[in-house]
């Protein structure tokens, strides 16, 4: 749960922004949070699956139960089955949350956004920042006040008519609430508009003092569903099928890549990293949990820089995903080993003797 907490706070700028630019419910915000869970959650197992078993060893230890499970001839591998049990308990979880919660959640939510844009009578303005989400259209402002509702510097290029191109600048402007919920009202002042055709054979210009422009945003549904999904919102069929179609550049080809050996590096890791918290936890011989909080946080973290940087290289191109992805399994798997080496050849819990 503090690691639910911690991930979710650096995530409320972009849902503070939903709900002062587009005035999202109560409700909403709750479906929004349960969107986002499904990420959050299994971004933050790794390191829980860690440290609850690390803590269990230590709390073992800081009472002399593993010295008295040692002098009784119980080794390392007769504790494993019940950590093995957690482990997959948490493996198989992660493996519903890559395989069906994440898509679902990350579909869910751009939907949504989606739904919102267009049901809504105003955009979600930024300042100098190219809007190009409505199909033929390019808003851009350059101040916008959200108190005032107040809009500096308008440029809209129009290409919704096959025919002819729209251009607008205006010096100001603000979006009027409209009667339909998929039309946009802009209510411009001090602007010029320029019409050209598409063989730019015929233009005209005018300017005006006020201007009351609509723009149709169309029917949200047929919208959502030709909306192209993005390999973080695709189940592994669509993956699958996407990858078979031959209809991907590289770029996108290494994103699937990722997304498609993730689905099942990332729960296999957290599995092995259940195995490593019971071997560190037993060596652990400080009493308190902040020495285990501390080590586990390395050790997560360690597993977290190897998976950014690998994903960083498939991304690039020089490493391949069936490789790339699958690197930091193999090294968090190799210094299990390691650690179950030293317990079989030793027979006790010692690090290096």
């Amino acid at each position: 749960m503090v690691f639910v907490f911690i991930i979710l706070a650096t995530r409320m700028m972009d849902i503070m922004d939903l709900m002062i630019n587009q005035g999202i419910s109560p409700d909403q915000f709750i479906k929004i949070i349960l969107w986002m869970l499904p990420q959050i959650v299994l971004f933050s197992l790794p390191a829980a699956c860690l440290m609850s078993v690390m803590l269990a060893f230590m709390r073992l230890g800081s009472d002399n139960e593993i010295i008295a499970l040692n002098a009784s001839g119980i080794s390392l591998f007769q504790m494993l089955p019940s950590v093995i049990i957690f482990s997959l308990f948490t493996y198989i979880t992660a493996s519903l949350l890559s395989l069906y919660g994440i898509p679902w959640g990350n579909r869910a939510y751009k939907d949504y956004l989606v739904t919102i844009t267009r049901s809504k009578t105003s955009l979600s303005i930024k300042e100098r920042v190219f809007y190009k989400d409505i199909d033929n259209i390019v808003f851009y402002v350059n101040s916008y006040s959200t108190r005032e509702k107040e809009m500096k510097d308008v440029f809209i290029v129009d290409k919704r008519n096959k025919q002819v191109t729209t251009t607008i600048v205006a010096e100001s402007g603000e979006v009027i609430a409209g009667i339909k919920p998929n039309i946009i009202n802009l209510h411009l002042k001090n602007g010029t508009s320029f019409i050209n055709d598409r063989d730019l054979k015929n233009s005209s210009i005018m300017k005006f003092p006020t201007l009351d422009y609509q723009i149709d945003l169309g029917d949200t549904s047929s919208t959502i569903a030709a909306r192209k999904k993005k390999p973080k919102e695709m189940f592994l069929h669509e993956l699958r099928k996407r990858l078979k179609s031959g209809k991907v550049s590289t770029e996108e080809k290494n994103e699937i890549g990722i997304k498609l050996y993730e689905m099942f590096s990332i729960p296999l890791a957290i599995f092995i990293l259940g195995i490593i918290g019971a071997y560190l936890g037993s060596h652990v011989k400080a009493r308190g949990r902040s020495t285990g909080v501390i080590i586990s946080l390395f050790v997560f973290m360690v597993y977290y820089v190897s998976l950014m940087a690998s994903r960083y290289l498939c991304e690039m191109g020089i490493l391949p995903p069936s490789i790339g992805v699958w690197t930091p399994v193999f090294l968090l798997l190799a210094i299990s080993l390691f650690f179950l080496s030293r317990v079989r050849k030793n027979g006790v819990f010692g690090l290096f003797n």
